[in-house]
């Protein structure tokens, strides 16, 4: 987002006011055959080294602005917001792709949002509704208590129409979109003794409309517990347990799919080690299991960073080895990269994962990030190495 934005306050009142130009990429296409007069997604991959990706570069405008004026007083916070985005060509989903039928369509986007926050004793009460244009809603209301000074609860209520559209904003919930779902979530955050922290949470959501993989409404859940041990040492241990139970279309038979139960347990143990100022080793081993297919995967990994004293270079190692009987029982890793990227590959079938990473400070002037990584599986009793290699160069001035 590129534009102005100003902020007027007047006692206990505040008055936020902006406005937004921005080009994105998008894949056009023509009603007539004569010229393209619409699009159906944004292109989001930001690469363009290809014709075909040239011409999605910068191809529509938005326009995007707004208000939004709030009252702050001790305990009690309160406000309205409006936002509008406005595209140069509009949205139109073509297809019979019934998931779909909810999706925006058209030139323009109106938001309007209410939201508040209340604090009593030691009680916070936060929410926010909003509504589109076709008046559909999106409610958030939570809650979050300290009874003790070792005690947290929070508890958050969402509810979002199938067809409510926001193109900037995220709320809490699964999946891309804050849409199609009606969830509640609990968990706390308990100091049971010195350096020792027990934590959990449990979710239950519902899915009103259509989404991938499921022809009809659908529901899931998901649990969790975790023990975190702190000392004031050089050692952190992590230990957690996780549940979650998701509903697929069955393969089985013909005509309309039947829904069945996928529930997986994952049980994940890290440990990581201080050993100075310079380095720091880890471990990390899961298991996971899944029914009713009764499939199994897990996973171990070592990891090394080490930081140089005297030059400004610091290492980034890791070596993975990796089972799953197949891909419902992959398992996903976080691996440090490079700068406003991620990386969080899913490991499936029978290998091993290893990667390492180099950056290097050029004073306060400029810094080199260099990553390779390579990723091994058994294929028909063969191996196959899949390779990447990933160059950043950063300047300031």
């Amino acid at each position: 987002l590129r534009g102005v934005a100003s902020q007027i306050s007047i006692k206990n009142f505040d008055l936020f006011l902006f406005y937004s130009k921005n080009y994105s990429d998008a894949t056009l296409f023509s009603s007539s055959g004569i010229s393209n007069d619409y699009f159906e997604t944004f292109y989001t991959g930001g690469v363009h080294n290809t014709a075909l990706l040239q011409n999605k570069k910068d191809a529509v405008t938005e326009i995007a602005y707004g208000l939004d004026i709030s009252c702050n007083f001790n305990h009690f916070k309160s406000g309205f917001s409006f936002s509008r985005t406005s595209l140069s060509l509009p949205v139109s989903i073509t297809g019979l792709d019934v998931a779909k039928f909810f999706d925006f369509r058209g030139l323009n986007s109106n938001t309007f949002t209410f939201y508040y926050n209340l604090y009593v004793k030691k009680i916070l009460f936060y929410g926010e509704l909003s509504t589109n244009d076709n008046s559909t809603l999106a409610l958030v209301q939570g809650i979050s208590l300290r009874p003790s000074d070792r005690l947290t609860i929070n508890s958050i209520l969402r509810c979002y129409s199938p067809d409510f559209t926001t193109f900037y904003g995220q709320g809490p919930g699964t999946g891309s979109k804050t849409s199609n779902q009606k969830g509640v979530m609990g968990n706390f955050n308990f100091e049971a003794a010195k350096h020792l922290f027990l934590s959990a949470g449990c979710e239950v959501i519902y899915y009103p409309w259509l989404r991938y993989r499921n022809s009809g409404p659908s529901w899931g859940a998901k649990r969790e517990v975790m023990i975190k041990y702190l000392p004031a040492g050089k050692l952190t241990v992590d230990a957690s347990y996780n549940f979650r139970l998701s509903m697929y279309d069955s393969d089985d038979g013909h005509g309309i799919a039947d829904q069945e139960k996928i529930i997986t347990r994952t049980v994940n143990t890290a440990i990581h080690y201080y050993a100075n100022n310079n380095l720091i080793l880890g471990m990390r081993c899961d298991y996971k299991f899944v029914n009713p297919s009764g499939i199994k995967g897990f996973l171990l990994c070592q990891d090394v960073n080490y930081s140089f004293t005297n030059i400004p270079v610091t290492f980034w190692f890791r070596f993975c080895l990796f089972d799953t009987d197949s891909w419902d029982s992959r398992i996903y890793t976080y691996e440090n990269d490079l700068l406003y990227s991620f990386s969080i590959p899913a490991l499936s079938g029978e290998g091993s994962r290893s990667y390492l990473m180099m950056k290097w400070k050029i004073a306060d002037l400029a810094e080199i990030r260099i990553k390779y990584g390579i990723t091994s599986v058994v294929s028909e009793d063969s191996w196959k190495d899949v390779n990447e290699f990933k160059l950043q160069f950063r300047i300031r001035f």
